[in-house]
């Protein structure tokens, strides 16, 4: 089948070369224009095109995909099957031109988490087991009909990141598997709301905001470790330390953590630090030992380092 692939991220680029490793026409990639980024504001390019710079194949990097030219140049290639990964919400005048549909890689197990952050809101709310599916896009976002799904562990120590790439490995298999179903009429789509028992049970994947990512230190430590876990290295869980003489503020940064469960006669909020080796804060149910750390204006270190830097730490509290 000849295939026009569209993705942006690193989490498409694996979807892409697996297609290509096992054979498959891909007849042009679609991804994001150019954006400015940095200090310096250069372009830059997405990962799928610094990927496709890479092979011979056209890129396409339409504004907008409602674009006359850019709809006509999708139905020029004559592809039997659009293919999706982590890209933008297609129009409907899009995803009907191919014959055979359009496909995408979901990284949840549908129907649960639809929507922008599916990785990170499996590790915030505590699941033990997500996925990746494929499905066929309809009109309303992550919704059509499931054609293949594959199940993977969260182990209790991963974050965002690490289950980003099982996920991204993983789905490049299951996507494959199901291109080369479709291509061999040996695959049945099955509609979602035969995993629906109620729509209000459904767990949801929204856009992470900056206030989301704010640590509630009023939460037990399983909840704020899970949510500093779901948000590492990206987009990042944070808080606020407050000097209890000064009433300085500096926003922090927290990468990664480890529990500490049990009883304590702490105020909630309390740093607790050796000024050498270790800095605790006091939560519901225990303390939440803080590993890796970054206050504003610098960089990313380990509590080791940022303790050498940072005096008097007895002063500082969370600010709620």
């Amino acid at each position: 089948m000849r295939i026009v692939f569209m993705g942006t991220p690193q989490f498409a680029v694996e979807s892409l070369k697996e297609l290509i490793n096992s054979g498959n026409d891909i007849c042009a990639i679609v991804t994001s224009p150019d954006k400015p980024a940095g200090r310096g504001l250069k372009l830059k390019e997405s990962e799928v095109k610094q990927f496709a710079n890479s092979i011979n194949i056209p890129v396409l990097q339409p504004v907008s995909l409602k674009d006359n030219n850019f709809i006509e140049q999708l139905k020029s290639f004559d592809a039997d099957i659009f293919v999706v990964v982590a890209f933008r919400m297609l129009p409907e005048t899009i995803w009907q031109i191919p014959p055979k549909g359009t496909i995408n890689l979901h990284a949840s197990l549908l129907p649960n988490y639809r929507g922008a952050a599916p990785i990170n809101w499996a590790i915030i709310n505590g699941e033990k087991i997500t996925g990746v599916t494929t499905f066929f896009i309809e009109k309303e976002i992550d919704t059509g009909n499931i054609l293949d799904f594959e199940e993977v562990e969260i182990l209790e120590k991963d974050n965002a990141g690490n289950l980003h790439d099982k996920l991204m490995i993983t789905g490049a298999k299951l996507l494959t598997k199901t291109i080369n179903s479709i291509e061999n009429s040996d695959v049945e789509s099955i509609s979602q709301k035969q995993f629906i028992i109620s729509e209000k049970t459904l767990k949801t994947a929204p856009k992470l905001s900056r206030e989301i990512c704010k640590i509630n230190w009023n939460n037990d430590v399983k909840t704020i470790y899970n949510l500093i876990r779901g948000l590492s290295p990206y987009p990042t869980s944070w808080t606020i330390f407050e000097n209890k003489l000064t009433k300085k503020n500096i926003i922090i940064k927290i990468y990664s953590a480890e529990i500490i469960e049990g009883e304590h006669k702490s105020e909630i909020g309390t740093i607790i630090s050796d000024k050498k080796n270790h800095l605790y804060i006091s939560a519901i149910n225990g303390l939440i030992s803080i590993m890796e750390i970054q206050p504003e204006g610098r960089k990313k270190m380990n509590i080791k380092d940022f303790l050498i830097g940072f005096r008097e730490i007895e002063n500082w509290k969370v600010k709620s």
